[in-house]
């Protein structure tokens, strides 16, 4: 079972959230959909990995998550990217970059530390100044439909080579989360459906399956025996 120890927010430009766990016997789990880039160290069975995570458009079971392992994660800001590492390339993908020792990992032809929980801000502030992490401004702009003016093929263009998810995918996503965040709050069916926005009680049904792999029922009960990531966010996009 994998325990959620802390997460905290940032104010790194970069950064969403910063996170930690670590797992206590074998249990199922599964992913949820998301549209951050992830950095992620993990520890298991003596073994190392680095590992950057893209977009995810989908739920998906993972079997069971072994016991005895931790983690670290880095949410980046969504338009935050890693130019050598196309954000387009990693959609429900990940990639592992080569450890090379205890302590370090190489990542464009230089040797990194391992970030920790608490400088990870710094970890990332530095990949952003040798370049090696970029966020795209307008990505927030063209979210809340503030580029009205602009070629929208140029603008859905910047929006996917940053975020590697059409604008429409990343707000279906985020809605999902938003909905489950509610249910898992304690709201009724039909007043998830209201706030999240949803046309009706089978949409947000197909919706949630796809997106987060439950039904309103099984989140609201928590009667599924599988575990689902920390739902870090909750705010629905305008």
């Amino acid at each position: 079972m994998i325990i959620f120890d802390e997460a905290r927010s940032s104010d790194s430009p970069f950064v969403e959230l910063v996170w930690r766990c670590h797992s206590e016997g074998a249990a199922p789990f599964h992913s949820i959909a998301a549209t951050n880039c992830e950095l992620v160290l993990t520890r298991l069975h003596g073994q190392i990995s680095m590992t950057v995570r893209g977009p995810e458009t989908r739920a998906l079971p993972m079997g069971d998550c072994p016991g005895d392992g931790e983690w670290l994660g880095i949410v980046l800001k969504l338009g935050a990217f890693l130019p050598e590492l196309p954000t387009s390339r990693l959609v429900d993908d990940g990639v592992n970059l080569p450890i090379m020792s205890g302590t370090s990992f190489w990542f464009s032809g230089s040797a990194w530390q391992f970030p920790t929980y608490d400088n990870a801000d710094t970890f990332v502030d530095w990949l952003g100044r040798k370049g090696l992490l970029a966020r795209e401004p307008m990505v927030e702009d063209i979210l809340h439909g503030r580029l009205t003016d602009r070629s929208q093929r140029a603008v859905q263009r910047r929006f996917l080579r940053a975020t590697g998810l059409t604008r429409g995918a990343v707000r279906q996503i985020e809605r999902a989360r938003y909905a489950t965040h509610l249910l898992q709050q304690g709201s009724s069916i039909p007043d998830t459906v209201l706030q999240a926005g949803y046309f009706d009680q089978p949409h947000l049904t197909h919706a949630l399956k796809r997106f987060i792999g439950q039904t309103p029922v099984q989140i609201r009960e928590k009667s599924s025996t599988e575990q689902m990531p920390f739902l870090y966010k909750t705010t629905p996009l305008e």
